[in-house]
């Protein structure tokens, strides 16, 4: 996933933006695009900051280049959680998430995911398997 999806993507149940980005695992590729900067129109991920906020032009020739392999993205509000698996959030409604997988996901990272998601998190988290 690219750090420049978080200016377009909001909580699929509650529709906050921006959701929480947690991530486990990135990769850098050689990229550019031809397009004038800021790439992102509200949000900079990459700089954790509101575009109308910066005092400066934001990296985007840099973060153009990364792409997040593993994360979560986390809705503060609702407490959902959404795995980022092998480049792509999957950002689907309760009923259609696999909860053996996305449990699995939660163990393996479990020691770089933020407590309140491994105890409280929807729909799924650990503390039901106790």
């Amino acid at each position: 996933m690219k750090y420049r999806l978080m200016d377009i993507i909001a909580c699929p149940y509650d529709k906050t933006f921006p959701l929480k980005l947690y991530v486990f695992e990135e990769k850098t590729y050689e990229r550019s695009l031809d397009y004038p900067e800021p790439y992102c129109e509200e949000y900079c991920e990459y700089l954790k900051s509101w575009i109308k906020d910066l005092k400066e032009k934001p990296p985007c020739k840099e973060c153009i280049k990364k792409e997040i392999v593993s994360g979560i993205l986390y809705c503060p509000t609702c407490k959902r959680w959404y795995p980022i698996m092998e480049e792509i959030p999957v950002l689907l409604p309760d009923e259609y998430r696999k909860k053996k997988e996305e449990l699995k996901f939660l163990r393996e990272h479990k020691d770089k995911v933020p407590k309140e998601i491994l105890e409280e998190g929807l729909p799924f988290n650990l503390k039901e398997e106790d």
